[in-house]
């Protein structure tokens, strides 16, 4: 652990202030002794640099999954004050709300008597990889639509259940959506990219739940042992990662303007109010609206392809829940006991709220919001239930997936995807990508193991185990 950060408790350290300069909060993240040993410094170092922004409130945050990323780590947490406090496109990442849904489906493994042809054809139906375009024929008002009304769009356009609205995360939708601050270019990259699954480390991936640890948290969920779930992770596509370019480009020249002192460019901000922070933040809305819709568009058609395959009724595949992890949120928690409106950001990190907590779908108010956290291709995803003690401790937040160990140029090096794609087939897991290279891009090896991110967070309590899931197949991008 690098000289300073102490042991704050059980698998949790402290980043004092003083570490950089400028902090006005302590830094605390999440990490077992195992994942200490491929902890990244320089994650350290950004979680210790948030810590400068203005406004941030209690802590600067790390969940076990922490690595190095653009301004902020990925794995990271920052609340802001609305008073006085910023919005920073580094807090939300260039894939606004990459995120993750899970539907389950009423098969067991030994309903699929020919794997690689379901795999082959959920390829098919999805189009996946570098540019990959929908055959959807977007108009730029039904853009525009979608920026607005998120999953709500495809719903009414056909894609899915009313149902599908109520398990996604703020309904499929943000209010603060402003389509003003998405430029033509952005809208470009976006009418083409609806229903596609993109490239790098986003997936759908056939499951089975393998195994249950909660189970009045799994019935609710609607999880059981040996049930076939299908998980889809994408985000906004090029829509999205070109409103992040445009509004750091504004925000670097905000910095200035509001005499804002920044220990690293890519933590570019405005205060949250002002009329930059506000275009961003609409700007924001609009992409992860955009992202919703993404998912549910890709849902139905996984779901369909059931339907064809299996002949299963295409409302016997309920949404579990759509999580997302790559965003900025106004939300109102508890602060030295008063309640307090922040501007959350979650950059690859889960929101995990509690019982009780606002928008949770009512039968799931008891319970907690499901939390959804994937493996790589070779290792078993989670399902987690949020907690009072993330709402007090994390500001209902949690871990997001594995977390990278090797970057992709460092992964083509070591491993070819053929050899990962037989090697995982030997462990009866077919892979499907367009090509080679986005195998071994993606290669377990490269990720920390999702079992001990998950038992980081379960330990802590911010988010506690329900359902493990075993991947049977895998469709990369």
């Amino acid at each position: 652990m690098p000289q300073g950060v102490t042991k704050a408790g059980p698998d949790e350290w402290e980043i004092p202030v003083g570490y950089v300069p400028g902090m006005r909060v302590p830094g605390r993240f999440f990490l077992s002794d195992n994942l200490e040993a491929i902890l990244e410094p320089g994650a350290i170092q950004q979680l210790a640099n948030v810590a400068t922004l203005p406004g941030i409130v209690r802590y600067s945050l790390g969940m076990p999954d922490l690595h190095w990323g653009y301004g902020f780590p990925i794995g990271g947490v920052g609340a802001f004050s609305l008073d006085n406090g910023i919005i920073s496109p580094g807090g939300v990442g260039f894939d606004i709300n990459c995120g993750v849904r899970l539907f389950t489906t009423p098969l067991v493994r030994r309903d699929i008597k020919k794997p690689r042809e379901l795999v082959e054809s959920l390829y098919h139906a999805v189009p996946t990889g570098i540019g990959a375009k929908s055959s959807t024929k977007l108009t730029p008002s039904a853009l525009i639509e979608i920026m607005n009304k998120g999953a709500r769009y495809a719903v009414d356009a056909g894609y899915g259940l009313e149902r599908d609205l109520v398990r996604c995360e703020e309904n499929g939708a943000m209010k603060q959506a402003d389509t003003r601050g998405v430029s033509e270019k952005a809208r470009a990259r976006g009418i083409p990219q609806t229903g596609t699954l993109g490239s790098g480390n986003h997936f759908l991936e056939l499951q089975e739940v393998s195994e249950i640890y909660d189970t009045a948290a799994a019935e609710a969920f609607g999880l059981e042992q040996g049930q076939i779930c299908c998980m889809i992770h994408c985000g906004s596509r090029g829509l999205g990662h070109q409103v992040c370019t445009d509004h750091i480009k504004t925000l670097e020249t905000a910095v200035k303007k509001y005499h804002i002192t920044l220990p690293d460019r890519q933590l570019a901000c405005a205060p949250a109010g002002s009329p930059e922070g506000t275009a961003y933040f609409g700007a924001m809305a609009a992409a992860a609206n955009y992202a919703w819709a993404n998912r549910q568009m890709i849902l139905h058609a996984a779901r369909r392809e059931f339907v064809r395959m299996f002949g299963i009724g295409y409302e016997t595949m309920p949404l579990v829940y759509d999580v997302a992890h790559n965003v900025a949120k106004i939300e109102e928690h508890l602060v030295d006991g008063h309640p307090v409106r922040l501007m959350v950001h979650r950059k690859g990190a889960t929101r995990s709220f509690g019982p009780g907590a606002q928008d949770l779908p009512g039968d799931l108010a008891r319970i907690g919001q499901p939390v959804i956290v994937p493996g790589s291709m070779g290792t078993s995803s989670y399902v987690l239930k949020g907690t009072a003690v993330a709402m007090e401790r994390t500001f209902g937040s949690t871990c997001h997936g594995s977390g990278r160990i090797m970057s992709r140029s460092q992964a083509k090096k070591t491993l070819t995807g053929k050899e990962v794609a037989d090697h995982l087939l030997a462990r009866g897991i077919i892979v499907r990508a367009p090509n080679e290279a986005a195998i071994a891009d993606e290669a377990p090896e490269v990720y920390k193991p999702s079992s001990e991110v998950v038992q980081v967070v379960h330990n802590a309590g911010i988010s506690t185990l329900v359902a493990r899931l075993s991947p049977m197949g895998v469709i990369k991008g």
